[in-house]
């Protein structure tokens, strides 16, 4: 078994907390991801239970194993980085095989290692070559493969793709995934790309200022942000925010402000009368509709449509309030445009304005 239990951790540089009581239980052969803006310390959480970090405070267990004091070759793990870290002058055999041959590991099974992983990568060809010759992508999986090869018990992953370009970064997270489902070993993953979280883990962990945002699974990470920052940050394009007031109404709640007003059930939601809230919309989930569209509408000009394929992106003002809306590609509308958009109920998301906190029951 190799769970990973963080139990009250703490960093401090100086009078600098870094990280402030960050708690968390990795099951045996979990995907978990740590996303969040940079300086969030997710990186410096990695670095910790790596051994590259000193643990200010708290308490690490790695396969029921405390290891705050451990050395980083005793803790039975094995990390990629973002940089790589090969050795220039040494072939690419001899780079994935280093750690075994400091090991002292006969080569006969050195060999037969460096085979399968490479067989795994698919490797096989540029074992003889420098890795100056291979592509950035080559070069990832050379590094994967170095950490694999020692078959660790914890894999910790550093942002291992933001050095590639985006159709390469595309196909490297397909290659994590699968190498992933035939493994089956626990896994950490730093990362600030949300595609990269969203496709890769089986919980994610969104950190902000050295706290804890949400834990969760992508699904309940995306549909029920419990903060405002989660909303914000999860999701391209970024959710819609209106700034409005909550007032209890015979039919339910009236949402208002700045000109706006507009009548919800909102039985959903712990609301008080007089209560200001955010009201989150994803520009996915508001749509042109007819005059007769049974649910709340925004009417607005179209002020910038941006083309993305499949779909556009059109931007509308409304009550002086920028509004972004995503639609097929063939409902394209033109700029300058005067239309109707409207919601359904059910992809409102209402948060606390002052605590920023979800209202949803």
């Amino acid at each position: 078994m190799a769970g990973i239990s963080c139990r009250h951790i703490k960093k401090q540089y100086g009078d600098l907390e870094v990280v402030e009581d960050f708690s968390l239980e990795v099951a045996d052969r979990e995907f978990v991801v740590f996303l969040g803006p940079s300086g969030c310390g997710k990186s410096t959480i990695l670095r910790m239970l790596a051994g590259l970090e000193h643990i200010t405070g708290g308490e690490l267990l790695i396969g029921g194993q405390r290891m705050n004091d451990a050395e980083p070759g005793d803790r039975g793990i094995a990390m990629v980085f973002q940089n790589y870290a090969l050795y220039p002058h040494m072939t690419i055999k001899d780079n994935i095989a280093f750690g075994l041959r400091r090991l002292k590991t006969p080569e006969q099974e050195i060999n037969q290692r460096v085979d399968h992983v490479t067989g795994l990568l698919g490797l096989g060809q540029y074992l003889e070559r420098k890795p100056t010759a291979l592509s950035g992508g080559q070069q990832q999986r050379v590094a994967i493969a170095r950490a694999m090869i020692k078959t660790p018990d914890v894999f910790l992953f550093d942002e291992p793709l933001s050095n590639l370009d985006a159709k390469l970064r595309a196909h490297m997270r397909v290659e994590i995934a699968k190498l992933h489902k035939d493994l089956r070993t626990t896994s950490v993953y730093v990362t600030h790309d949300q595609m990269e979280a969203m496709t890769l883990a089986d919980r994610i962990v969104l950190l902000n200022a050295g706290k804890i945002e949400q834990i969760g699974t992508p699904e309940e990470i995306y549909s029920t942000p419990e903060t405002l920052f989660v909303a914000g940050f999860i999701g391209t394009p970024a959710m819609n925010f209106l700034n409005l007031t909550a007032r209890r109404r015979d039919t339910g709640w009236q949402l208002s402000g700045r000109g706006i007003e507009l009548n919800i059930a909102a039985t959903e939601f712990m609301l008080r009368d007089g209560q200001d809230v955010v009201l989150g919309l994803r520009p996915s989930r508001i749509r042109p509709v007819d005059q007769g569209f049974c649910g709340p509408i925004l009417q607005g000009v179209v002020s910038l449509v941006e083309f993305h394929g499949d779909s556009v992106l059109a931007s509308f003002t409304f009550k002086d309030i920028d509004v972004a809306s995503l639609m097929p590609a063939q409902q394209r509308p033109n700029e300058g445009d005067c239309l109707n958009f409207g919601f359904l109920e059910e992809d409102v998301h209402l948060f606390d304005a002052a605590s920023g906190t979800s209202l949803r029951r």
